[in-house]
């Protein structure tokens, strides 16, 4: 059993507690949070040990979690200042690169860093990993280990990191849901039935194509039948510029985890 240590008390704390509780992990775990309130409450919730003071929870650690707004990691890493002991830190802060993580707190300590969602409460997420190089064969399968307590995990080279940080939002999937039930409703559904309508819409076919074998493009030809409704509804959609506005969003989500690294 090791020690895990969560630097932040706030929502992604909660839900990896959440998610490592679900999966009985046997690690003991530790959250340091300047916050006397979300101590009590991560405590009374997940039983897990808190630790007010900052020094003191980074040397019970054996892997230090980062789990603090991007604009506070610099704030959070000089504060701890030089660590002795060899210690595997993983960064959740979204578009701090390792190069930059790597330059506030020095070896002998280690870093890696992880991108889960909220969604790793239910143990069904998927969590995303990047590593420098130099990282031990051993220490990436510590975090791997780690992180599969949340659901699937993909390693990602961490050039492509902020795009998958961007993609993989649960956002996406809630924003979706209320536009189309929004729109089912001025269509003339009241809201408890353009929720369910709208949400099985998303939801299905995308389980469908992740739990099956067929091919997302024979999937869609089998959905949408040529001078049909769905065909209709969706080729209205991209004329109008549906594919557009996704892009667009997109873009905008990199450029702001970019703009992260030099924080």
């Amino acid at each position: 059993m090791s020690t895990v240590v969560f630097l932040g008390g706030g929502r992604i704390t909660s839900a990896m507690l959440a998610g490592l509780r679900l999966a009985k992990t046997r690690h003991r775990l530790v959250v340091h949070d300047r916050n006397p309130g979300k101590l009590r409450d991560l405590k009374k919730r997940y039983a897990a040990a808190v630790e007010p003071d900052l020094n003191s929870a980074v040397k019970q650690a054996d892997v230090l979690i980062v789990a603090v707004r991007p604009s506070s990691v610099r704030e959070v890493l000089r504060a701890i200042g030089k660590v002795d002991q060899p210690l595997l830190v993983v960064s959740l802060a979204a578009g701090v690169p390792l190069r930059v993580l790597s330059k506030l707190v020095r070896p002998p300590v280690q870093w890696a860093r992880a991108m889960p969602s909220p969604l790793c409460r239910s143990g069904r997420g998927l969590t995303a990993v990047t590593f420098p190089r130099t990282l031990s064969r051993a220490n990436r399968k510590r975090v791997q280990d780690f992180v599969a307590g949340f659901g699937q995990v993909v390693e990602v080279p961490e050039s492509k990191f902020d795009a998958f940080t961007v993609i993989y939002s649960c956002s996406h999937g809630y924003h979706a849901l209320a536009t189309l039930a929004r729109i089912a409703q001025a269509a003339g559904l009241d809201r408890k039935t353009a929720l369910l309508a709208s949400a099985h819409a998303l939801a299905d076919g995308i389980i469908a194509w992740r739990d099956g074998r067929d091919s997302l493009e024979s999937l869609m030809e089998e959905a949408v039948t040529p001078g049909g409704i769905a065909s209709a509804t969706v080729n209205k959609m991209d004329a109008a510029g549906y594919g557009r506005a996704v892009r667009q969003g997109v873009v905008a989500g990199v450029r702001r985890a970019r703009a992260n690294a030099g924080k």
